[in-house]
């Protein structure tokens, strides 16, 4: 008798032990966090900007890759030099784009290298991206879409409103040209976002050689201002009258004026 109340004793104490064991455990471990409601406003939000990244992304078949991937290039490290990529990805979104292409050789032998040095210059990328934007028309403009003989047709481009570019064709051999450069591949890269137009030579912008002289000119001003020094003539014995900076005799002009 004394042997079983022993044994139910010790059967009591293990079940109470074990069951004080999985209290003690049930309340030490953390509470699992609920998860949180998405309203339909946060999801509606989410959505629409999933989609606006969605439409941001250019196509693979856009003219800007088409551009990135020629054999233009030279026009196309300056577009990644100038930070542009995404200022044209806009606008290739917005609408159909014309681009002038020059061929390589404009931009690594026949360009200006003083004037070279000067677009690639760290505090000329203003001047650089405006440059490049000049060769852009915001709209599509096929070779079939050129004006006729003996007349010509301005655009604007996306650079600003105020620098625009002359389309015209001559009347003997019906040569088509853009600001007086020779178009020599018409149509040379077509998508459905725009068209590629190959030319002769860099089209500059009036503003962008207008910086150019100006900073060419403040470089020959502090070049000369030392040897500007008064100077004493012999004969005389006076003071020499100092030579005046004269700054239209020291422009430069890459190209032809545009």
């Amino acid at each position: 008798m004394d042997s079983q109340i022993y044994g139910r004793s010790i059967f009591f104490l293990i079940v109470f032990a074990i069951a004080s064991l999985s209290t003690s455990t049930s309340s030490a471990l953390p509470n699992n966090p609920q998860p949180k409601s998405h309203s339909p406003t946060s999801s509606s939000s989410s959505t629409k900007a999933a989609a606006a990244t969605t439409t941001a992304q250019i196509n693979s078949n856009s003219v800007l890759v088409a551009l990135l991937d020629s054999h233009y290039t030279e026009l196309a490290e300056l577009v990644e030099k100038a930070l542009l990529l995404q200022t044209l990805e806009e606008a290739v979104g917005k609408h159909n784009i014309t681009i002038f292409a020059p061929k390589n050789e404009a931009l690594e032998r026949q360009l200006d290298p003083e004037f070279k040095r000067f677009l690639l210059e760290p505090g000329n990328l203003k001047s650089l991206q405006t440059l490049l934007m000049f060769h852009i028309i915001p709209n599509r403009i096929g070779s079939t879409q050129w004006p006729h003989p003996g007349s010509g047709r301005h655009h604007q481009t996306l650079c600003s409103s105020h620098e625009h570019l002359h389309l015209a064709t001559h009347k003997n051999h019906s040569r088509k040209s853009v600001n007086s450069a020779q178009i020599i591949r018409p149509d040379d890269v077509t998508r459905p976002d725009g068209v590629i137009h190959g030319i002769e030579r860099l089209l500059i912008p009036r503003s962008v050689e207008d910086d150019f002289n100006r900073r060419r000119n403040l470089r020959t001003i502090s070049a000369i201002l030392p040897e500007g020094a008064p100077e004493v003539d012999p004969r005389t014995h006076r003071l020499k009258k100092p030579h005046r900076f004269q700054p239209g005799l020291h422009q430069f002009y890459p190209f032809t004026m545009l």
